[in-house]
C-alpha cells in the first residue's frame, strides 16, 4: 500500500466530520438563500430576489458598515491590550511559573459564560451604577453620563472584554518563540529597546498577530447578542439582521445574509493572509 493511500485513508474520518458537519451546512445556506419565502411559508426555487432585496436597501449598508466599525475598533483596542499584556508576560516575567500563573488569571473571565460577563457590566454603567456614582462622588461630573450603557461606547466595551484573550493567547505564543539571542544581538548593536521592539519583536510576532486579528473579527462579525444587549437594542449589526428574519421565520433572507456575510469575513481573512503566512505558525 502507498504512502499516499495510507495518507489518504488517515486523513478520511476527519474530512467526512468536516464534510458533514462544516461544508454540508455551509452549501444547504447557499442552497436556501435562492429559496422564496412568503409570510407563511417556504418554497424552494432559483431565484435572486433575496440578494436583489439585500443590496438594494440602505439598511443594508448602515449594517454592515456599523459591523465593520465594531470589528475595526475592538480590533484596535484588543490588539493593543493583548500585545501589551503579552509582551509583559514573555519578556519581564522571569519565572516561569509567575508566567504561567498570570497567564492563568487573564483566563479567569473564561470560566463563566460570556453572557454573565457581558450582562455584569449593565449594573456598572448604568445610569445609577458603580461608575456614575463613583465620577459623581469625586466631583468629575454633575450629573450620570447617558452614554456609557446602550451605546456604541459600551458595545465596544463588551467586544474588548470578551474577545481581549483570543488576542493574548497567540501573540503571547509567538513571542515565546523569539530566540532571546536575536534581542541579545540587537542590544549589542546598540539599538534601543523601541528600536528592538519595531524592529525585531514586532516583525516577528507578526503571525500571532494574524491569527489574533483573525479571531477578534470573525467572533465580532458574527456576534449578535452582545450588539442587542449593551445597546438596549438600539443598534444592530449583520448578526442581528440574521437573527430578525429568523425570528421571523424569512430562512430565505437570513441564508442570503449570512452568506454575503461569510464572502465578507472570507475577504479580510484572505487580505490579511497576504501579509503573512502563518502556516509557519499553525
Amino acid at each position: 500500500m502507498s504512502r499516499n493511500l495510507i495518507g489518504w485513508l488517515q486523513a478520511a474520518p476527519l474530512a467526512l466530520v468536516l464534510a458533514g458537519f462544516l461544508v454540508a451546512p455551509i452549501v444547504m445556506i447557499v442552497i436556501v438563500s435562492f429559496w422564496g419565502a412568503t409570510e407563511f411559508s417556504i418554497y424552494p426555487a432559483f431565484q435572486f430576489d433575496n440578494y436583489q432585496f439585500l443590496f438594494s436597501s440602505p439598511v443594508t449598508y448602515k449594517v454592515f458598515f456599523a459591523t465593520l466599525k465594531y470589528a475595526a475598533m475592538t480590533w484596535a483596542l484588543t490588539l493593543a491590550i493583548g500585545f501589551t499584556v503579552a509582551y509583559f508576560l514573555a519578556f519581564h516575567v522571569r519565572n516561569q511559573s509567575i508566567q504561567i500563573a498570570l497567564f492563568l488569571v487573564c483566563t479567569i473571565p473564561f470560566w463563566t459564560s460570556n453572557i454573565i460577563r457581558m450582562i455584569s457590566w449593565i449594573p456598572f454603567l448604568g445610569r445609577n451604577g458603580i461608575a456614575n456614582k463613583t465620577l459623581i462622588d469625586w466631583g468629575l461630573i454633575d450629573q450620570p453620563l447617558e452614554w456609557l450603557l446602550y451605546s456604541d461606547f459600551s458595545v465596544i466595551l463588551a467586544f474588548v472584554h470578551l474577545y481581549t484573550l483570543f488576542m493574548v493567547v497567540p501573540i503571547f505564543n509567538t513571542m515565546m518563540r523569539i530566540d532571546r539571542s536575536l534581542l541579545e544581538a540587537a542590544r549589542d548593536a546598540g539599538a534601543s529597546g523601541l528600536q528592538t521592539l519595531t524592529h525585531v519583536i514586532l516583525p516577528l510576532t507578526k503571525p500571532g498577530i494574524m491569527i489574533g486579528t483573525i479571531f477578534v473579527v470573525t467572533l465580532v462579525m458574527g456576534d449578535f447578542i452582545t450588539v442587542r444587549f449593551m445597546s438596549g437594542s438600539q443598534r444592530a449589526n449583520v448578526g442581528r439582521l440574521i437573527s430578525n428574519d429568523i425570528a421571523l421565520l424569512q430562512y430565505p433572507s437570513a441564508a442570503a445574509t449570512a452568506v454575503v456575510l461569510l464572502v465578507t469575513v472570507l475577504m479580510i481573512i484572505g487580505i490579511l493572509l497576504r501579509f503573512v503566512n502563518i502556516r509557519k505558525e499553525l
